[in-house]
């Protein structure tokens, strides 16, 4: 889906200040929101990481430009057990203090896509260009690269499709790519000299680069 957490080639956002000798948690409650998440997907399978991905997009704009990391993995957390009906509502706001922030609820839209190939579809030096879309569903393809023509440069191993997994669905495999996109492709003349990008894709994502920038086009097989 299109959203604040899409921050990818977007500017403005200042200094990213880098803390010496950061420690992996600063507060105790930190390492119980992340051990609640670990908890809840290896042990409980009351979701999986790309439902938890979706929760921490569905947080409201300003609640995630402001909450930590680990603020937005409890966000999540809390929001997938209710959902899920680990725990109601009323019970959550009892134990929380009377509030808390769930991300917001929707739909479970999940985004349009073609069924791939056995074998993967493209090859080492092939170029493609990303899907044009814009799903109201979970996606792993970034805004920034999207109508763009970038080269295969690695065929990976086939792997969960997470524009499904994030919705419930039937858990589907399929080939994923590094794509290597030049920095003048994606943002013209405010790009670096020589500089270039490398993006993990899904073979959903991808056309060949003389299709356009269409969103859809069959795929045999």
């Amino acid at each position: 889906m299109d959203g604040i957490h899409d921050l990818g080639g977007m500017s403005g956002f200042g200094e990213i200040v880098v803390e010496r000798d950061e420690p992996t948690f600063h507060e105790a409650w930190e390492s119980l929101a992340f051990g609640l998440n670990v908890l809840a997907i290896a042990q409980l399978r009351a979701y999986n990481v790309d439902e938890y991905r979706h929760a921490v997009e569905r947080m409201s704009p300003a609640h995630y430009l402001t909450a930590s990391y680990y603020e937005r993995t409890l966000t999540a957390v809390a929001t997938l057990l209710v959902e899920k009906g680990v725990v109601d509502r009323a019970t959550l706001l009892a134990r929380a203090g009377g509030a808390f922030p769930l991300a917001q609820a929707v739909a479970d839209v999940a985004p349009d896509g073609v069924t791939p190939p056995p074998e993967p579809r493209f090859a080492l030096g092939d170029r493609v260009r990303v899907r044009e879309m814009h799903p109201a569903g979970h996606t792993r393809a970034p805004r920034y690269v999207r109508g763009h023509v970038g080269e295969v440069v690695h065929v990976a191993p086939r792997f969960s499709f997470p524009d499904h997994a994030a919705h419930g669905l039937e858990r589907r495999k399929e080939p994923t790519y590094h794509v290597l996109f030049s920095a003048e492709e994606l943002w013209n003349d405010a790009a670096g000299s020589g500089e270039s990008v490398v993006v993990d894709l899904w073979e959903s994502y991808l056309l060949p680069a003389e299709s356009g920038s269409g969103g859809v086009e069959p795929v045999d097989g």
